[in-house]
């Protein structure tokens, strides 16, 4: 698949075309973890694809433990404070750190080098010494690869955890791609691959690197846009409570809410549909076929929906999204999708310009009156509304935009709205009635979460023209709030033989044993459930002998 080579000149900066990303050299995080190993197992087929070469890394702190057993030596037992047992105890420190860590460290590249050494895969080593993090990001800094392939969490994950520490550190100043698994059993192709579009050139980036796994494995591509229709009517309704009548009147509260329904309704909606239209355009090109979806909600949370239904295997999205500043490290979105998302995840900085957007850009002109008007579009879609009004000249034929033709742009994107320097005819916003079923639904809920939940459920009724807020409004924001794990509680046998398990090893068997504890809904670790569930846990880590005493 060819790389565009042309660059597109867009809010005064030159966006170099640079997906899909090349899997040439590809860098793996290695720490023996399950998500670490799935992390190396899946890059392994894709740099196969590409007879590209892989790279371990494993840092090692021996300083950093080195200094904080010195730091330690004050407070050891009496019996160690003799001074010829305390040189003994340097020594013996100053081995294990000399050399068992490296040792440590060369055990994870060996069984690396296995699993690439069995797909064909060259294999390189490195283990520099220092903070983990660090020399990750240095090693990434050097541009010495073209992606990083890490897991969501390490050996120290716990019941609860999301994403670890090393990855968030690590995914924030990452100046390339990462694949982040964030499953430990699923392959890539065990569901489709899902792509969150928002029109960015990241975005398109995704695209072109989604499109370009998805034919080297086989795998069916999904292209999702989310846009979120409620936020500005909860917005909007909680800035009624404090605008004074005078204050409402200058800002002229009631055309402003007029004009953010109808362009969030209608309009947006229609912005993300036509990048969907350009996502299948592109792949088209690359001789691909991809599935579209245009979706309502939070954008994350409407992404996370989406993968769950169509049981998706990898979600690949850009690192920092369409309304992104030069200091964003990285987009809110992609941020919650990183801790939230069920399966593996895509992370990219790789961008890409549809070419008809290149042409477009280059070949099109605006009158100062055109320019003027689109300039009055607000902020947050000014940059989405003048790409929806060159691809419509475009498909016009038109090269020299008017005033007149943004008027028209805007009105078949906003009915009603016009596109006209009139002020909009105020319009009357009263809150619906709720049926008693669908009040009832809030009842419980954290009085932080009801009143939002209370105003997307209207909004929800409004876009179905309904004059009652009724439980069907009401149920889809409910299922948006993470329920919270039920207490795990342990029996004096059971822990203490995890107790006797190794401490780098503890912390995750514990997690796999509370985890299958809850999918037979339990809630106390004992008996049987315990031997079962120990005997499940050992299938993952069957180095550690949990009988041993």
């Amino acid at each position: 698949m060819g790389i565009l080579s042309v660059t597109e000149s867009h809010d005064n900066k030159t966006v170099p075309s640079t997906a899909p990303v090349k899997l040439k050299r590809v860098l793996v995080a290695l720490d023996q973890s399950d998500y670490a190993n799935r992390a190396m197992h899946e890059v392994t087929r894709l740099a196969k694809s590409a007879q590209g070469t892989i790279t371990g890394i494993h840092a090692y702190a021996a300083r950093l433990h080195d200094r904080r057993f010195k730091q330690m030596e004050g407070g050891l037992p009496e019996r160690y404070r003799r001074e010829k047992e305390m040189e003994h105890q340097r020594d013996v420190h100053e081995d294990l750190i000399g050399m068992g860590l490296g040792l440590i460290s060369d055990s994870y590249h060996d069984a690396a080098g296995a699993i690439s050494d069995a797909a064909g895969v060259p294999f390189k080593r490195l283990s520099p010494e220092g903070k983990n993090y660090t020399c990750l990001v240095e090693a990434l800094d050097s541009g010495d690869y073209d992606v990083l392939a890490m897991g969501a969490l390490g050996l120290g994950a716990v019941a609860g955890s999301t994403v670890g520490t090393v990855c968030e550190r690590v995914v924030r100043r990452s100046p390339i791609d990462v694949f982040v698994a964030r499953d430990r059993h699923k392959v890539v192709g065990d569901g489709p691959i899902v792509v969150g579009m928002d029109g960015s050139h990241k975005s398109f980036g995704a695209l072109k690197t989604a499109i370009d796994i998805g034919q080297r494995l086989d795998v069916a591509v999904h292209v999702v846009a989310a846009y979120d229709p409620y936020y500005h009517y909860v917005a909007f309704n909680k800035i009624s409570t404090v605008l004074d009548e005078e204050a409402g009147k200058v800002f002229r509260f009631k055309e402003q809410e007029q004009l953010h329904e109808e362009l969030i309704d209608d309009g947006i909606a229609k912005i993300y549909q036509a990048h969907l239209n350009v996502a299948e355009n592109v792949a088209d090109e690359a001789g691909f076929k991809v599935i579209t979806a245009l979706v309502a909600g939070k954008p994350y949370q409407a992404i996370c929906k989406y993968v769950e239904e169509h049981s998706a295997s990898l979600l690949v999205v850009g690192k920092t999204g369409v309304h992104a500043d030069d200091g964003l490290d990285i987009g809110g979105n992609t941020e919650n999708l990183l801790r939230k998302v069920p399966c593996h995840i895509w992370i990219g900085q790789a961008e890409f310009t549809p070419p008809m957007d290149v042409v477009a850009e280059e070949t099109i002109m605006w009158s100062e009156e055109a320019e003027d008007k689109i300039s009055r579009a607000p902020d947050f879609v000014r940059g989405i509304a003048r790409t929806s009004v060159i691809r419509q000249a475009q498909a016009k034929g038109h090269t020299f935009i008017t005033s007149r033709f943004v008027d028209d742009v805007m009105k078949a994107m906003m009915p009603g709205a016009g596109g006209s320097d009139k002020a909009a005819a105020p319009q009357k916003f009263d809150r619906l009635d709720w049926s008693d079923e669908a009040a009832a639904l809030l009842t419980s809920l954290d009085p932080a979460l009801r009143e939002n939940i209370t105003l997307r459920a209207e909004k929800s009724a409004l876009r179905d023209a309904a004059t009652i807020v009724e439980p069907d409004h009401v149920s889809p924001f409910l299922d948006q709030i993470p329920v919270k794990e039920a207490a795990i509680e342990w029996r004096a046998a059971p822990l203490a033989r995890l107790n006797r398990i190794p401490q780098d090893f503890r912390d995750q068997v514990r997690a796999d044993i509370e985890d299958y504890a809850r999918a037979q809904g339990a809630t106390i670790i004992e008996g049987e459930l315990a031997e079962a569930a120990f005997t499940e846990a050992r299938k993952g880590m069957c180095p550690v002998d949990f009988n041993k005493e």
